[in-house]
């Protein structure tokens, strides 16, 4: 009742590339699934979906998961795709359905056309920056490039799951004993010592800035003395990773084939922080105990010793094959709409032109500090997500220490809902239940939202001195358009 539909697989330019790389022909290939030649050559040409057995028979043929013919990645490339296109410099506007078309079809052009993008963005930031620093004579240099995009990308990409770290992680906590040993600092602690002759020290009150900090001459280790016991430990952990599993995280970032050392250094303290999370919350374990508490995000909080922000975070990647958890998105914010993290196992589509939709629930925490709130929100094509948000502060004690306040949230496809307990007692197949919102003002295609900020790409304004509406900027539409 009131669900979207189930959608239809088109895999043709996969699966055509794919049979491409194998060196097999489609007479060869259709042999191998047990279906007629015409069969396959229609589903190449995208005139049949795929079926659930020729899908899996396919995932068994070629030697990949079924998930490799998800249309996530498609999805992701339109959002992007449309995203790019939406800019005024290029004077068009494409609909969702032409940018789904191109990312299907096309996937090499459409991610051209954002690469193309997001380098006359930055050619035109350094423009911007030149000209307001003429003043300043010669000497005035260009801005540097943001490396974190390219970096969450990086996680993007790979769904925020990197099996090998985890398994690594997976085996260190067994033979480390950080499953029979609490709390985990001083099995981490002594493995420090024994093992790489660092020795852990607290730092000054006065001079905690750091919340770690390593001198590598010395082997001495300074933590901050205001981390809880749990922020200790992930501390600790993401240091083991460094000095332990060095030629793992520069083989992973070797492998991203980034485009700055920055990017690769970000890379790799990216890639030790998820071992220290995979760590302390060991996959096999922290799966069981999320599905026994149904994902209760306080209780495994208790039961490993860590905190909420993280423990949010670790819950977004779990995507082992054959033995996944929920697929959750994850993100950070702060009050001014900044997105600090951004990771998603899922489909969903994070805007990176402008802001994220001010009616999601992830904002209204801030009103509610350490509240969880929960949100049914339906996205402009239909498809509903089950979000989880609440406040979060980081900073050190006393008066005049800094801190700052962010809001996190986890969401999930509505059809996952069922198995989290904030989604209990929440009418989860009632359509009213669902809060419309957006990836962003410029490319949401709401007509009606009365929270809207920019214009929509490819809709011409509504402009009559005698009529005042309740929706900024109201814009005609297509039939009054021609």
């Amino acid at each position: 009742m009131g669900r979207p539909p189930v959608r239809k697989i088109y895999a043709h330019a996969k699966l055509r590339r794919l049979r491409t790389e194998r060196g097999m022909n489609q007479v060869e290939l259709a042999r191998a699934l047990g279906i007629s030649t015409s069969y396959l050559n229609q589903i190449e040409h995208s005139q049949r979906p795929l079926t659930a057995p020729v899908l899996l028979r396919l995932a068994e043929v070629l030697g990949v998961e079924p998930e490799f013919f998800s249309e996530a990645a498609e999805e992701r490339l339109a959002t992007d795709l449309r995203a790019a296109l939406s800019d005024e410099a290029t004077g068009v506007s494409a609909s969702a359905e032409e940018a789904v078309e191109v990312a299907r079809d096309h996937p090499d052009v459409a991610r051209a056309l954002v690469a193309l993008h997001r380098r006359y963005r930055d050619a035109a930031e350094q423009v911007a920056a030149l000209a307001s620093a003429s003043a300043d004579g010669p000497a005035a240099t260009l801005p540097p490039a943001e490396p974190h995009d390219e970096v969450r990308d990086f996680f993007y990409a790979h769904h925020n799951h990197i099996e090998s770290l985890d398994t690594a992680a997976e085996r260190a906590a067994r033979d480390w004993g950080l499953g029979s040993t609490r709390p985990a600092t001083e099995a981490l602690r002594r493995r420090l010592a024994e093992h790489h002759h660092v020795t852990v020290l607290d730092a000054a009150p006065e001079r905690s800035a750091d919340a770690r900090r390593f001198d590598p001459t010395s082997r001495l280790l300074f933590l901050s003395p205001w981390l809880t016991e749990g922020q200790q430990a992930f501390q600790l952990a993401t240091q083991l990773a460094l000095l332990e599993f060095g030629t793992l995280l520069d083989a992973l970032v070797d492998a991203a084939d980034l485009t700055s050392t920055q990017a690769g250094a970000l890379a790799r303290i990216g890639l030790a922080n998820y071992f220290a999370g995979a760590l302390l919350m060991p996959y096999t374990a922290f799966r069981s105990a999320a599905e026994e508490l149904s994902y209760d995000i306080e209780l495994l909080q208790a039961r490993f010793g860590v905190g909420f922000e993280t423990v949010c975070h670790r819950l977004s990647t779990l995507q082992r094959p054959g033995r996944r958890g929920v697929p959750f998105s994850f993100l950070r914010v702060d009050r001014a709409g900044n997105v600090s993290k951004r990771q998603s196992a899922t489909d969903f589509h994070f805007s990176r032109l402008g802001g994220t939709c001010p009616l999601w629930t992830v904002y209204a925490a801030f009103s509610s500090p350490g509240r969880i709130l929960t949100q049914v929100a339906e996205m402009p094509d239909g498809k509903r997500y089950f979000w989880v948000a609440r406040t979060v502060t980081r900073g050190g004690a006393g008066h005049h220490a800094p801190r700052a306040e962010f809001a996190v949230a986890l969401g999930c496809e509505l059809r996952h809902a069922q198995r989290l307990v904030y989604a209990e007692g929440i009418a989860l197949d009632d359509p009213r239940a669902a809060t419309p919102i957006g990836l962003g003002c410029r490319i949401c295609e709401r007509r009606d939202c009365a929270q809207r900020a920019r214009p929509p790409a490819g809709g011409r304004l509504a402009v009559d001195p005698d009529r005042r509406t309740h929706v900024p900027y109201p814009v005609n539409s297509a039939r009054d358009q021609g």
